[in-house]
């Protein structure tokens, strides 16, 4: 069994300054864990995590955006970012908060059987000011990428999505329809993934509301569980079979998102 974590812990070095990150690994021990919004670059951060290779993909612009990887399996290679030919075929050339491509916001690792890709997707802002880059430029260069990968083999994707695709996955749909994270835009971003064949891990063994992964600082919303389920597992087709369990974990505190797991018969 192949056990893989991901987690926005909204900068790794606040998580470590909580002491909440060795007692995770200690008990769920992830064979593969996947980090976004580490908001630091790997010299900044003392870590050191025996058993674990570390591969990180910071932004440019300091304490902002980033991912990493940690794998007890050497990855056969690491990729950093989108290829240049998926950049200039979508026009992910940027806009008025920066270049996406400059955010380390995409980092993928090959394993023998299956590709790990970790993801922290644009997010729309209050304004709705990047709905735009995200739903005609981002969105689509990012499933293209994740297609291309699959043709080499199966893709396991995963991270912070900025996104909850249906009603059941916030507490109040009603009053957030078109605004961010719930617009009609990043909602069929969304929806195309699925389209394209991915599978929604947690869908295939928990229905309805409830299941949260990001709640805000405000109004005990994460002690009355009044959340959104914006961080996912999703794989490919053919690995449907071998998905025996897709979680949450709300108890591991340290960031306002908690982890998410997959475990594969892989």
């Amino acid at each position: 069994m192949t056990k893989i974590y991901s987690w926005n812990v909204n900068g790794i070095r606040a998580v470590l300054k909580k002491n909440a990150l060795q007692p995770f690994l200690d008990t769920e021990q992830p064979d593969i864990l996947c980090l976004q919004e580490t908001k630091a670059k790997q010299e900044q951060v003392e870590l050191e995590l025996p058993g674990y290779q570390q591969f990180w993909y910071s932004a440019d612009k300091p304490g902002y955006s980033g991912t990493a990887i940690f794998s007890k399996q050497k990855p056969l290679q690491i990729v950093d970012g989108f290829p240049e030919d998926i950049i200039e075929q979508y026009g992910v050339t940027g806009d008025t908060f920066g270049d996406p491509n400059k955010e380390g916001r995409v980092l993928a690792a090959e394993f023998p059987g299956f590709w790990v890709v970790t993801v922290y997707t644009p997010n729309a802002k209050d304004d709705l000011g990047r709905l735009e880059l995200r739903h005609k430029q981002w969105d689509p260069a990012f499933l293209a990428y994740c297609k291309r990968l699959e043709e080499a083999k199966p893709v396991v994707f995963c991270g912070d999505l900025n996104v909850a695709h249906t009603e059941d996955d916030l507490a109040n749909p009603k009053p957030n329809v078109g605004k961010k994270g719930f617009t009609n835009e990043e909602r069929e971003g969304f929806q195309k993934f699925l389209d394209a064949g991915f599978v929604d891990t947690l869908r295939m063994f928990k229905q309805g509301n409830g299941f949260y992964t990001w709640w805000s600082h405000f109004a005990r919303a994460r002690e009355r569980n009044v959340g959104w389920r914006i961080d996912y597992f999703l794989v490919s087709s053919v690995l449907k079979s071998n998905v025996k369990a897709a979680n949450i974990h709300p108890d591991y505190l340290g960031s306002d998102h908690c982890p998410v797991s997959v475990t594969l018969d892989i």
